[in-house]
């Protein structure tokens, strides 16, 4: 197969590599998906070969990502993606403990999209300064 792309688009498909291989892998240990190791590392030694050789490392034999390009931005981008996601699950499961983990369905919908909608605002205006936990139960 080959697939025909603009340098840039290259440096594109560099980043939803790695930062597709980061979400799959990063918490996994020493039971990583190694396919997707490997998907990655050909794509960053065909970054080398093309002249970009600041984006890719060799370590342990195998061509990775390098300091350069982990340090380049990429992970304040994951970092965000992860920031809005914490607290868009962590508004949707107040709500929901909030409404007593009632079934939803279009009669309390609302109510919930509102409850949600709620935590959001505190979330941003606050962060999770206003967050606590009984330390009874700790």
């Amino acid at each position: 197969m080959q697939i025909e792309l603009k340098k840039k688009e290259f440096r594109r498909l560099l980043d939803l590599a790695y930062i597709g291989n980061w979400i799959l892998n990063s918490i996994r240990g020493e039971d990583r998906f190694r396919d997707y190791d490997r998907v990655e590392s050909l794509l960053f030694e065909k970054a080398r070969e093309i002249g970009w050789e600041n984006l890719a490392d060799t370590y342990l034999g195998e061509t990775i990502p390098s300091r350069a390009f982990v340090e380049g931005g990429i992970h304040e981008a994951i970092m965000e993606y992860e920031n809005c996601v914490f607290f868009d699950i962590l508004a949707e499961d107040l709500a929901r403990r909030d409404m007593n983990d009632v079934p939803i369905d279009a009669s309390n919908y609302a109510e919930l999209t509102s409850r949600i909608e709620a935590y959001i605002n505190e979330f941003e205006a606050n962060g999770t300064d206003n967050i606590s936990v009984d330390s009874d139960t700790l």
